[in-house]
C-alpha cells in the first residue's frame, strides 16, 4: 500500500501522463472566448481559420486600438487567455487567430507553408474584420510570422511586439543538421504528454512547474494523440520545415515599424538543438545574447528583459509580463 501511495504521489507531483484527446481541429477543448471561422480559399483549397475576436471589457474605456496576438508553434490562440483579458481590460479589441495547420483551424493534407502565406492569410482575416491597422504581438514562431507580416504590410502595423521570438539566429547556417519532412513527421508521431511536459518544464519555465501549466500540456498532447493524429503530425512536420528553412533574422534591419522585444533571458529554445553536434548545441539558443543582438539589428527597437524567465514569460509570470506589455503599448 505504501508503495502504491508513493507512486501515486510521484505521478501527481511530476505531472501524470495526460489522458486527454481532442479532435483534429481541437474539438473538445474549451477556448476562453467564442471561436469564429474565417473561410477562404488558398492553394486551391477551401480552408477555415479559427479566431477569437474579443471587444474591450464592458467596464473599460475603448481606446479604438486592435491588438492581434500570434501564437507559437506549440501554442494556440487559447494560450493567450490571460493576455486577452488584460488587453481587453485596458480598452483594446483583441483578435487571436489559430494559424492554418494549428489548433482549431484547417489542417490540409497538402499545403506549402511559408511565412508569406500565413501573413497573407492573417491579412485577409483582418481585412474581413475591418481592421486597417493593428498592434502585432507575436510569441515564439508567432514572432517570425509577425516580422514577415510587418515587412509585407508595414502600413497595417502600428507597433510590433515580439515575445521570445524564435528565428533570432539561423540554425542551419550555424551547423544544425537539416531534417527532412519525413523525419519531422516520424518525430511528431511520437509526441506524448510526458515528452511535452518535460520539454516545457525545461525550456518554458526554467525547470519549474505549476499546476496551471498542465492545461496546455493536455491541449497539445490531446491534439497530437487524438483521432486526427496523422494529419496533425503531418502539418506539424511541414511547419517545422518552414521554421527551419525560412529565417527572418537577416531582414530585421529592414523593419520600419516601432518594435519592442520582450525577452525571458533564460530561454534556450533552438529548433533541432537535440540533433545538433555538441559544439553547435553549446552556442545556440542563448536568449540573454540573442535578445540584445536582435535589438541592435532592428532600427530603434526597445528591449525589455525578464531575468531568469524562459520561453513563455506571459505564462511564467503573467503580472510582470502584462505590466511590461501595457507600459510599452502606452509609450
Amino acid at each position: 500500500m505504501r508503495t502504491l501511495l508513493a507512486a501515486a504521489t510521484l505521478l501527481i507531483t511530476s505531472g501524470a501522463a495526460s489522458a486527454a484527446t481532442y479532435g483534429p481541429r481541437l474539438e473538445g477543448f474549451s477556448y476562453p472566448h467564442p471561436v469564429q471561422q474565417y473561410r477562404f480559399e488558398s492553394q486551391g483549397r477551401a480552408l477555415e481559420m479559427a479566431y477569437m475576436d474579443v471587444p474591450p471589457a464592458a467596464n473599460a474605456a475603448a481606446n479604438g486600438k486592435t491588438a492581434v496576438l500570434l501564437h507559437g508553434k506549440n501554442f494556440c490562440g487559447a494560450t493567450w487567455e490571460q493576455t486577452i483579458t488584460e488587453l481587453s481590460k485596458a480598452g483594446y479589441r483583441v483578435v487571436a487567430p489559430d494559424q492554418i495547420g494549428f489548433c482549431a483551424s484547417s489542417k490540409p493534407e497538402h499545403y506549402q507553408y511559408t511565412f508569406q502565406q500565413l501573413a497573407a492569410n492573417t491579412h485577409g482575416l483582418l481585412k474581413q474584420l475591418g481592421v486597417q491597422q493593428a498592434i502585432l504581438v507575436g510569441h515564439s514562431t508567432g514572432g517570425m510570422l509577425a516580422t514577415r507580416y510587418a515587412l509585407m504590410y508595414p502600413d497595417a502595423v502600428a507597433r510590433l511586439v515580439m515575445v521570445n521570438p524564435i528565428g533570432l539566429e539561423d540554425w542551419k547556417a550555424l551547423g544544425v543538421p537539416s531534417l527532412s519532412v519525413d523525419q519531422w513527421y516520424a518525430r511528431e508521431l511520437k509526441l506524448s504528454a510526458d515528452s511535452v511536459r518535460a520539454y516545457e518544464r525545461a525550456t518554458y519555465y526554467g525547470g519549474n512547474w505549476k499546476p496551471e501549466y498542465e492545461k496546455w500540456v493536455d491541449m497539445l498532447a490531446g491534439l497530437n494523440n487524438g483521432p486526427g493524429k496523422k494529419v496533425v503530425a503531418w502539418n506539424s512536420a511541414l511547419i517545422y520545415d518552414m521554421i527551419f528553412t525560412q529565417p527572418v533574422v537577416y531582414e530585421f534591419p529592414l523593419l520600419k515599424v516601432p518594435t519592442t522585444l520582450l525577452i525571458g533571458d533564460a530561454d534556450t529554445t533552438a529548433i533541432g538543438k537535440d540533433v545538433a553536434p555538441p559544439e553547435v548545441k553549446a552556442k545556440i539558443g542563448k536568449y540573454a545574447v540573442l535578445g540584445k543582438q536582435a535589438a541592435r539589428q532592428i532600427p530603434n527597437a526597445r528591449l525589455v528583459e525578464f531575468k531568469g524567465m524562459g520561453h513563455a514569460p506571459q505564462m511564467e509570470d503573467p503580472a510582470a509580463f502584462h505590466r511590461a506589455l501595457l507600459e510599452e503599448l502606452n509609450r
